[in-house]
């Protein structure tokens, strides 16, 4: 009876937490794109899924490109893990100036916390 207990408590959880979650990435002219996106989807499929001409993604996101640098709303940043040495590698890499709140997003994978990420693409790729 306590393990069937633990199974509804279980469900329940599950059933609470969103399937997808909201990104907002925002042009450098200013134009905003929403998107949604599945849980553990990386920013940066979500936008190529999308048709986001801003991401490159030219190695589809195995961190050997750095064309799917964004800039991370700093209101956000605290809720990301900081990023890996190899992110932070590549990230002297980008075409577009390295700021303080640049990430790849092939790095972001979404999760409930990040519903309504707000990140800005850099003026280039290349």
């Amino acid at each position: 009876m306590a393990s069937a207990r633990v199974l509804q408590s279980f469900l329940s959880a599950v059933a609470d937490e969103p399937a997808t979650v909201a990104v907002h990435l925002v042009e450098p002219g200013g134009t905003r794109h929403a998107l949604v996106a599945p849980i553990g989807t990386s920013v940066m499929r979500a936008a190529v899924a999308a048709g986001i001409d801003g991401i490159k993604a030219d190695c589809g996101g195995v961190m050997t490109c750095a064309t799917c640098h964004v800039y991370v709303d700093a209101d956000w940043l605290a809720r990301l893990p900081p990023p890996s040495d190899d992110e932070d590698a590549m990230l002297e890499m980008t075409a577009a100036p390295r700021l303080a709140t640049s990430r790849l997003s092939c790095q972001l994978q979404l999760t409930p916390a990040l519903d309504g990420l707000v990140a800005t693409l850099p003026e280039t790729q290349y």
